[in-house]
C-alpha cells in the first residue's frame, strides 16, 4: 500500500508548561513544581501524530521570525514533516500556549501570534498540495476564513476533510457542508448542536465524538456506533485529542472504515496520555497495533 498523504493546515505553537499541585486562585501566587518549553499547537501536534503513524505529512502554517519559530521548524523537520509551505513571518511572534498541569488535568491559554497570518491567499497558493492529498486535517487555532477556504478547495478536489472543532467557535454552515468528518469532544459536541441551524441529523452523520477513556461515538447510516476506549494510567492529557485526530486521518487516508479508524485512533489517544508532553508521548504504528492486539490490564 502506498504511504497515505495527509496535509495538515493549522497552528504551530511553543507550549509553555507549568506543573503545580493545584491551580492558583484569582490574585493568588503559589509555587509550581516544574516548567518546560515543549513544541505544540494543534496543527503541529496532529502533523507529528500522523507522521509517527506512517503518514506522509505536509504542513501548511506560519511561525514567527523568533527563536521559538526556528526551534519549532527544526523539531518538525526532525519528525519527517514536509515544511515547504510553512512560512516564517518576520514581523510576528510565534504562537504560544500557556499550559497549567494541576489536579490531573490541564488549563490552556493560547496566544495565536503568527498563526493569525495564515491567510486564504496562502491556501489558494497551495491548492495543488491540497488536491494531491488523501486527507486534509484542519483545526480552529488559525483564522476561520482560512479554514473555510481550505475545506472548500479540498471538497472541490474530492479530498476528504477532517475538522477538529477546537477551540470551539460558531461554525458557518458552509464549512460544515465542505467537511466530511467533525471530531468534537463532549463539551464541543454540546456547543456544536446548540448553535447549528441546519438539519441536526445531517450534522450527526459527520460526527465522531471523543469521550477520552470512554471511547468514541460515530454515526454509520444513521446508526449510533460506540467504539470502546482504553483504561490507562494518565500522566498528561495535553495533546490526546490531537493524537486521536492524527490517527484517524492516517487510517481514513489508508481507506479504513470510520469505525475501524476510530478504534485505531482511540488506541493512539490512550497511548499519548501515558507520557508527559503533547508530542513526546505520541506513539508509533507498532505501539498502537500492540495495544489493540494486547490491551493493557
Amino acid at each position: 500500500m502506498m504511504q497515505p498523504t495527509i496535509t495538515v493546515i493549522g497552528s504551530i505553537n511553543m507550549d509553555l508548561v507549568t506543573e503545580a499541585d493545584r491551580r492558583a486562585g484569582a490574585g493568588e501566587t503559589i509555587l509550581g513544581k516544574e516548567f518546560s518549553t515543549i513544541p505544540g499547537g494543534k496543527g503541529a501536534n496532529q502533523a507529528v501524530a500522523a507522521a509517527r503513524l506512517g503518514g506522509k505529512v505536509e504542513m501548511i502554517g506560519c511561525v514567527g521570525g523568533d527563536a521559538f519559530g526556528k526551534e519549532l521548524l527544526r523539531h518538525l523537520e526532525a519528525e519527517g514533516i514536509i515544511l515547504d509551505n510553512v512560512r516564517s513571518i518576520t514581523h510576528s511572534k510565534t504562537g504560544i500556549a500557556a499550559i497549567t498541569l494541576a489536579e490531573g488535568d490541564n488549563s490552556i491559554i493560547v496566544v495565536p501570534g503568527a498563526n493569525n497570518e495564515l491567510t486564504e491567499e496562502m491556501i489558494v497558493q497551495n491548492e495543488a498540495v491540497i488536491a494531491n492529498s488523501d486527507v486534509v486535517l484542519v483545526q480552529l487555532e488559525i483564522p476561520l476564513p482560512t479554514v473555510v477556504k481550505a475545506a472548500e478547495l479540498a471538497h472541490q478536489h474530492g479530498v476528504r476533510v477532517i475538522l477538529n472543532p477546537a477551540p470551539m467557535q460558531q461554525l458557518p454552515n458552509k464549512l460544515i457542508q465542505y467537511v466530511d468528518v467533525i471530531t468534537p469532544n463532549e463539551l464541543e459536541y454540546g456547543e456544536l448542536m446548540k448553535n447549528y441551524s441546519g438539519d441536526p441529523n445531517k450534522l450527526k452523520e459527520k460526527l465522531v465524538i471523543t469521550k477520552g477513556g470512554k471511547g468514541t461515538v460515530c454515526y454509520d447510516e444513521g446508526r449510533e456506533v460506540h467504539v470502546p476506549g482504553h483504561q490507562v494510567d494518565v500522566v498528561d492529557t495535553t495533546g490526546a485529542g490531537d493524537s486521536f485526530n492524527g490517527g484517524l486521518a492516517v487510517q481514513l487516508a489508508k481507506g479504513a472504515s470510520l469505525e475501524e479508524s476510530c478504534r485505531y485512533a482511540n488506541a493512539v489517544g490512550a497511548l499519548s496520555v501515558m507520557k508527559f508532553g503533547a508530542q513526546s508521548g505520541m506513539p508509533t504504528d507498532e505501539e498502537v497495533r500492540n495495544l489493540i492486539l494486547k490491551p493493557l490490564q
